[in-house]
């Protein structure tokens, strides 16, 4: 049981590290091109399929942080001096 645990904390900590390049790599400057985003969505959606099965808060906390990079930006637009969403 003890081999089990140690095996789940070393994947956890696997798993922070990767999740931690993935965010460096969705910056927008990085995931310009429409293949670069689709790559950015499989690596994420590859994560949460791993992070499902962790335990660790760190992981889970960071999947919705690498979910969040796939929503789209949100801009506001003025017009004539009033906000437009």
């Amino acid at each position: 049981m003890e081999k089990i645990a140690t095996i789940e904390g070393a994947l956890d900590d696997l798993l922070v590290n990767l999740a931690a390049i993935v965010l460096r790599l969705s910056r927008p400057d990085v995931t310009r091109t429409p293949e670069a985003r689709q790559a950015l969505a499989l690596s994420v959606h590859q994560y949460a399929v791993c992070a499902a099965r962790s335990s660790d808060p760190r992981v889970h906390e960071l999947k919705l942080q690498l979910e969040e990079t796939l929503k789209p930006a949100l801009r506001i637009v003025a017009r004539g001096g009033v906000k437009v969403s």
